[in-house]
């Protein structure tokens, strides 16, 4: 089942450059669709499109559609704020609030005007649960968030996502400053999750891409150049410069 259909997209920003060039591109539902290619692809912008980031970057054209569910995301009468609700993003570096590990996964429900206090302990504990940190932090919940490791500061960003119940869950090279262990605890968790959510990756390299894809997008200057599910983009890709950037010519 299809969960976001893209059409025609293309984005360029006021300082003249075209980050997206005519992309049509279709997410499934519960999969993982990896977007990957050297940097300045426009695969972050991208992500920063489907849930309406760069509304405060400087943007000089968007257009295309782009629909969630069916409805056009890009239609100025979408509330940006409940959008981002439904389709959150976790960062190449975790960026954890300057609260307390409990007040972190809280915030973005205190900020939807829920204080009840055993719902938000419900769902802190559900969060932490769901991105399989809740064994380690549970008995420091007041701590501050900086005090826990890097991988445990990510998985902790991705639980303030989880707890807003999203649909669609976007990871920009969520482990690129992580540690081996660290990394393969969060790609065995996208594994789970995708059960239930739609997970879009950035990854940041081609091994990884390759590991996690059940559909992957190669990227290049803008242009989407090749889509595939499963592997076959990694085995047998049929663009020359997907082949070139896959085996390591470049990039």
């Amino acid at each position: 089942m299809d969960k976001i259909v893209i059409e025609h997209l293309n984005l360029k920003y006021q300082d003249g450059t075209e980050s997206l060039r005519d992309v049509n591109l279709t997410i499934a539902a519960n999969a993982i669709t990896v977007l990957f290619g050297p940097a300045g692809g426009g695969k972050s912008s991208l992500l920063r499109v489907l849930n309406r980031l760069n509304d405060q970057s400087d943007v000089a054209e968007l257009t295309g559609k782009v629909l969630l569910n069916g409805q056009n995301i890009l239609d100025p009468g979408v509330n940006p704020v409940e959008l981002r609700r439904k389709v959150g993003i976790v960062f190449s570096r975790p960026v954890p609030l300057p609260l307390t590990i409990y007040e972190n996964v809280a915030y973005g429900l205190r900020l939807m005007g829920e204080n009840r206090k055993d719902r938000l302990d419900r769902a802190v504990e559900q969060a932490l649960r769901e991105a399989v940190l809740w064994d380690e932090v549970y008995d420091r919940l007041r701590d501050p968030a900086i005090a826990i490791s890097g991988g445990q500061q990510q998985r902790l960003c991705l639980a303030r996502v989880l707890a807003l119940g999203p649909e669609v869950i976007m990871l920009d090279e969520p482990t690129s400053a992580l540690d081996p262990v660290s990394t393969s605890k969060i790609e065995s968790l996208m594994q789970e999750l995708k059960q239930r959510f739609t997970i879009i990756w950035v990854p940041h390299n081609v091994q990884q891409a390759a590991r996690m894809a059940d559909y992957a997008a190669f990227f290049l200057q803008g242009e989407l150049v090749e889509f595939a599910a499963e592997k076959r983009l990694f085995v047998f890709p049929r663009d020359k410069r997907t082949e070139d950037y896959v085996e390591g010519k470049f990039g």
